[in-house]
């Protein structure tokens, strides 16, 4: 059995353009990949089985497909028809918009080009648009529908706090619903947004104070549309003492960028068992044995 792993992402920037014919959007991103990692063992066996661990809680676990509907099978079958079995340990929280499908894809894709002994190069893309970050790791900006990416330089370590919620949020629902938004009030957007140039600057700097007030993200009107409590999670995490707080990607999870590890605990400790403390950025896909 062949293990890999891959890290799960927030955006720290996350702006979307205009919609595409095949139903995407055109997007700038700023990703950064966290210190908090999905596992994927694959071996051979004489039927599909996926089994799923990890820590999260038992209703985030029992909300991963374990059939044909799992990306992991859609990703080791870009590069081998054998049939497989796959366990997955689950760290990153589920349907929460921080990509853990995606690095589990990803995660997937190194273990089983590692134990059918292929090198080919897989169009990533093709599972989902944070599938190539997954695979990179890092920060990176990404452009197009994220897949276009270019490493960027961090020059520190950057603390936080994912505040996690058992309902989740379909990514398809939130971007359609900031669609609606948009057009409602006239502001369907028509161009690619430009890359955040002073959010790259002090990401270079490691200035953490600017790279807190310069965070964005613009599904998170269309988030808070849908679930309006999530404003409540953002003001507490700002009381607590976080420099920003917002949602992570298309949500429900919440992240919180603290200016130290101990401030991070301390913002954790408001939330209780629902907060995990992490840190980016992390290396992306790696064989794990």
């Amino acid at each position: 059995m062949i293990t890999a792993s891959a890290p799960g992402k927030i955006n720290l920037y996350f702006a979307v353009g205009p919609k595409l014919d095949n139903c995407y959007h055109e997007v700038c991103s700023v990703y950064l990949a966290l210190n908090l990692r999905e596992q994927v063992s694959v071996d051979f066996a004489d039927q599909l089985s996926i089994g799923v661990t990890g820590s999260l809680s038992a209703g985030q676990l029992a909300g991963v497909p374990t059939d044909q509907t799992n990306l992991v099978v859609s990703a080791a079958r870009l590069i081998t028809d054998k049939t497989l079995r796959f366990e997955i340990e689950k760290q990153v929280p589920v349907a929460g918009g921080m990509g853990g499908g995606s690095a589990d894809a990803a995660a997937a894709l190194c273990a089983t080009g590692e134990l059918v002994g292929s090198s080919a190069k897989i169009d990533a893309v093709r599972l989902g648009a944070d599938v190539p970050f997954a695979i990179m790791g890092g920060v990176a900006l990404g452009m197009g529908v994220g897949e276009k990416l270019t490493p960027l330089e961090l020059n520190t370590e950057l603390h936080v706090v994912l505040i996690t919620t058992n309902a989740g949020l379909s990514t398809p629902m939130v971007y359609s619903h900031l669609d609606e938004l948009r057009e409602k009030d006239g502001l369907v957007a028509e161009f690619l947004p430009p890359a955040p140039t002073d959010l790259i600057d002090a990401l270079a700097a490691g200035d953490i104070a600017s790279i807190a007030r310069l965070a964005y993200n613009d599904l998170q009107r269309a988030a808070l549309s849908l679930k309006p409590e999530l404003q409540e999670t953002i003001d507490a995490a700002l009381n607590a003492g976080a420099l920003t707080a917002l949602v992570s990607g298309s949500g429900p999870t919440v992240f919180a960028i603290a200016e130290s590890a101990e401030s991070a605990e301390r913002i954790a400790k408001r939330f209780g068992t629902s907060a995990l403390v992490t840190s980016g950025p992390s290396a992306g896909a790696r064989l794990e044995n």
